[in-house]
């Protein structure tokens, strides 16, 4: 540990802090020179490994992520002039397909016509394990692409539970208000609750933490957390 992370955790005490708490205290603990992301992880009672129990889905922050989003849309004719009026970066077909089997993935978000995702698709090795994959079930895979570049823009942001039954979800920047943040956080953990596999039993969140990039981990009241969004 590094001196000012050690400083930082001091001021952690060991409790469970509510949501306007934590969101302040991450603030206040924030020491990296630069605009440290803050993210919400959230440990759930789910067996990843069994299909009936992958949480995944998609939430917009009402504050946004508090960066700029690269979008890129694979479509063509009509569609593609929608993308192209409602801001995508990079927009196209077989030129575009082409040019990310090739190795370019300067992007951060990617949107696909369904007419579309029979050559996206053999892209699976490339953006699979990047998370850049379209998905019908995140509404990244949908003819209504001129309103999913303009909900990303505005601060969607996709959730997916990892191998450890963790999922991490950015909730804005340290420079962000601490309101802006409890915010954005709550419209993640309401979309979690939501979330909830009909085969879950027992617990479903058992841990959430709040922290920035550079900075210790704060602990909220889990069980508090489910009881306001349940």
């Amino acid at each position: 540990m590094g001196k000012q992370f050690k400083i930082a955790s001091g001021k952690v005490e060991e409790k469970l802090y509510d949501l306007p708490e934590a969101t302040a205290l991450v603030k206040q603990i924030a020491f990296a020179k630069f605009d440290e992301t803050v993210e919400l992880a959230v440990r759930l009672g789910v067996d990843p490994k069994r299909a009936d129990q992958l949480v995944r889905g998609t939430t917009v922050l009402p504050h946004g992520t508090g960066r700029k989003v690269r979008i890129v849309v694979f479509a063509k004719g009509e569609k593609e002039q929608e993308a192209k009026a409602a801001g995508a970066d990079f927009v196209g077909a077989e030129d575009l397909l082409e040019k990310v089997k090739g190795g370019w993935l300067e992007f951060d978000s990617a949107i696909a016509t369904p007419d579309l995702m029979g050559a996206v698709g053999k892209l699976g090795k490339v953006l699979g394990p990047r998370g850049l994959m379209p998905n019908p079930k995140t509404g990244t895979v949908t003819f209504e692409v001129g309103k999913a570049v303009d909900e990303i823009r505005k601060g969607r942001v996709e959730f997916k539970v990892d191998k450890a039954g963790i999922v991490h979800v950015p909730v804005g920047k340290v420079s962000f208000q601490s309101e802006q943040i409890k915010d954005n956080a709550s419209a993640v953990f309401d979309a979690l609750v939501k979330a909830k596999p009909a085969s879950s039993k027992g617990r479903y969140v058992k841990t959430v933490t709040l922290s920035s990039t550079m900075g210790p981990g704060v602990p909220l009241d889990s069980v508090g957390l489910v009881r306001q969004f349940s």
